[in-house]
């Protein structure tokens, strides 16, 4: 899947991702100006990385890097590339811990909450672990689907697994024994693009689809508790109204319970509130940009941050104002941050034309009713044309040669 810009945000830490590269600031409003670079195109490479499984040279990768996570405190940060690697950062200060092969390339990863492990979705549909306390350890298979796995979680306590694949399944694992299920949460008629467990009511998932559903599931008894279908909030409709999109984020703001959805491929930003006494999703409003949003993330001490495809404007800040949400105008860290990406730009520019590769995850359908009935009538015709008796072959005067009955028995 290709992989366009990102963000993530953990306490005051930013990371911006584009390409093999990402930056790495803060958004304190000190005058701490560090920054922190990285380019996956320098890891080092390992000579399993150019084999297949069955031993035979592969195509190499080109390094993009295709998803990336901080750890819960913020103590570390990893990042999965397209030339199949895991690579582990701490984060205070940065430093890359390890580089590690992975099976094959990885569509999304995420942290347990005790912060021992990484966890690693692959294409395959297979979950690998990963050690962060022994950063150089070898992956452990530790769960897998029979398709691809397009998210993956961990319950705030750590007892579950949560893995999405295109089969539009959720399905609930026991961490300490992944071949026990919980339970699956079942309803969504396209792939799960995106699930979030809720932080501050950790028996609620979020979850998003190709069908253009935003659920809210009791996760652990696989019910769902409330859906709110995309398409009718739209206001007003706007040219991609007629098209078929994915959440390529969901990101939740503990202060207010606000969910920020952002569909791939669609300049809008959805903008629910949580309502957990009731167990249902409150549609507030949708944000509108000029620019395609690559990623959204909220810091609950700020509000939400949107990275888009804007050289002049490239990060802007929104806060509530009077119950609705709006950019505010650009203050001292968000000039410094975007004075930051104006000068990095060329990692971010490469990702102007791609999307998230959800397009070709839509189930295929065809009409071969059509096909069936000609063939069908072909057929028939021709069994007509056998049975029907030949005329005799005509005689040297051109007129039918007779038969004499003695001649006929």
């Amino acid at each position: 899947m290709a992989s366009s810009a990102g963000l993530a945000l953990c306490g005051q830490a930013l990371v911006v991702r584009g390409g093999s590269r990402f930056l790495a600031t803060t958004t304190a409003s000190s005058d701490d100006d560090s920054l922190f670079t990285y380019d996956c195109s320098t890891a080092e490479k390992t000579s399993q990385e150019n084999k297949g499984e069955d031993g035979q040279p592969v195509e190499k990768g080109s390094d993009t890097i295709l998803a990336s996570t901080f750890s819960k405190s913020g103590s570390y940060f990893a990042l999965t590339d397209d030339s199949k690697r895991l690579i582990l950062f701490r984060t205070k200060p940065w430093q890359c811990l390890s580089v590690r092969t992975v099976v094959r390339r990885c569509t999304a990863l995420t942290f347990t909450a005790s912060e021992e492990k990484v966890l690693v979705a692959d294409k395959s549909g297979d979950v690998y672990s990963f050690s962060v306390l022994e950063p150089h350890g070898c992956g452990k298979l530790e769960l897998g689907h029979l398709s691809m796995l397009l998210d993956v979680a961990v319950s705030p306590d750590d007892r579950y697994v949560l893995t999405a694949d295109r089969d539009e399944k959720i399905r609930v694992s026991w961490a300490l024994a992944p071949h026990n299920i919980e339970s699956f949460c079942l309803g969504h008629t396209e792939f799960v693009s995106r699930i979030f467990v809720v932080p501050d009511h950790p028996e609620l998932l979020l979850s998003s689809s190709g069908d253009c559903t935003l659920r809210l599931w009791d996760y652990r008894h696989g019910q769902e508790l409330h859906c709110c279908h995309l398409t009718s909030l739209q206001e007003p409709a706007g040219p991609w109204s007629d098209k078929r999109f994915a959440a390529s984020r969901i990101s939740y703001w503990s202060r207010d319970s606000c969910v920020a959805l952002l569909c791939d491929s669609v300049p809008v930003v959805y903008v629910f509130q949580l309502d957990a006494p009731r167990r249902q999703l409150v549609y507030r409003q949708q944000l509108s940009f000029q620019h395609r949003v690559w990623d959204v993330a909220f810091e609950e001490s700020q509000g939400l941050w949107v990275l888009q495809d804007c050289r002049d404007a490239p990060l802007v800040l929104c806060r509530p104002v009077d119950g609705r949400w709006q950019p505010v105008p650009e203050n001292a860290t968000g000039k410094r941050v975007c004075t930051h990406l104006r000068g990095n730009w060329a990692m971010l520019e490469g990702s102007a034309g791609v999307d998230n590769g959800f397009s070709s995850l839509y189930k295929a359908t065809f009409d071969n009713m059509t096909t069936y009935l000609k063939k069908k009538e072909e057929r028939l015709q021709q069994q007509l044309r056998k049975k029907r008796p030949k005329n005799p072959s005509p005689g040297p005067n051109g007129q039918a040669k007779k038969v004499k009955s003695g001649e006929a028995s």
